[in-house]
């Protein structure tokens, strides 16, 4: 190679327009925010959800002694 392609190439690598470095590394540490987010929101809905279920199986509103029994009969 002569010295001009050299030059350039060590102008273009350290001026930032050979490569996009920086640009991919925040594009990957936007997406691993956002899947790690999604993630706990996740997990935070189902730990509500679940607390809902248990809640809604411990009323005895509608349980009368047809119900309690219907399986004996």
């Amino acid at each position: 190679m002569n010295d001009i392609a050299v030059q350039q190439l060590v102008l273009a690598k350290y001026s930032g327009a050979a490569t996009e470095m920086q640009a991919y590394l925040t594009i990957a540490l936007q997406t691993g925010a956002v899947l790690v987010g999604g993630i706990i929101l996740w997990r935070m809905s189902a730990r509500m959800h679940k607390k809902k279920m248990q809640q809604r199986a411990n009323r005895t509103f509608f349980e009368t002694n047809y119900s309690r029994n219907w399986k004996r009969r």
